[in-house]
């Protein structure tokens, strides 16, 4: 038998019951609504920026602009860092964009001695459209910095790769090596070339 003193269970007490489940039920919706609300209250959550680690094999790294403007991807075949005869460091991702010569050379290989007078004569005019890139290895640094002396290659950047990591990166197998890369990143040419074909090949690549 019901209680005649319970006013929850009365018809006038129903309202009030009502009332307090409906404003139950709003104080709910509210917290489940404010859980949701991203970084901004006027920006939703799904448009919010988070940052993403990528492979460095698949992300971009910083290069040289494109003529477009936008910053160009850097293929696999320039994703190296090294130092150069004089210490400095370098990096091969601020080539991307352009074709990149690389010459594998020995201080002791006479066939590089003769090409080394048309690296050091060509390579100062397309320093920004074609990089020609020295790679020295087979030999100590000594002897490796004499060569550069002796054949006036002072200003174009030497590699010291004296522990050969480029050499075998690239599978090179002997010198006097050239290695030409194209815009794209692709390998078009490995292996040797003489001073009229390389400067033919240049000319052509900066055009």
């Amino acid at each position: 038998m019901r209680s005649s003193s319970s006013p929850s269970n009365g018809p006038e007490g129903r309202p009030a019951a009502r009332l307090a489940l409906a404003a139950t039920l709003a104080g709910t919706l509210l917290a489940a609504s404010a859980c949701a609300v991203g970084p901004t209250a006027a920006q939703p959550a799904a448009e919010v920026a988070v940052p993403v680690a990528v492979p460095s094999s698949a992300a971009p790294s910083s290069a040289a602009p494109t003529p477009t403007g936008a910053p160009a991807v850097v293929p696999d075949a320039l994703r190296f860092t090294a130092r150069t005869l004089d210490g400095t460091a370098f990096s091969a991702a601020a080539l991307a964009g352009r074709p990149v010569v690389l010459w594998f050379w020995a201080p002791w290989c006479a066939t590089c001695a003769s090409q080394a007078w048309t690296v050091a004569e060509i390579a100062p005019k397309y320093r920004d459209t074609v990089p020609i890139v020295g790679v020295a290895g087979l030999g100590e640094q000594k002897a490796m910095r004499s060569f550069v002396t002796e054949f006036e290659l002072g200003g174009t950047t030497q590699i010291d790769d004296r522990a050969g990591a480029l050499w075998r990166r690239f599978e090179i197998v002997e010198q006097s090596t050239f290695l030409i890369i194209d815009r794209e990143g692709k390998v078009v040419h490995q292996g040797f070339l003489d001073g009229e074909d390389l400067t033919r090949r240049v000319a052509a690549l900066a055009g």
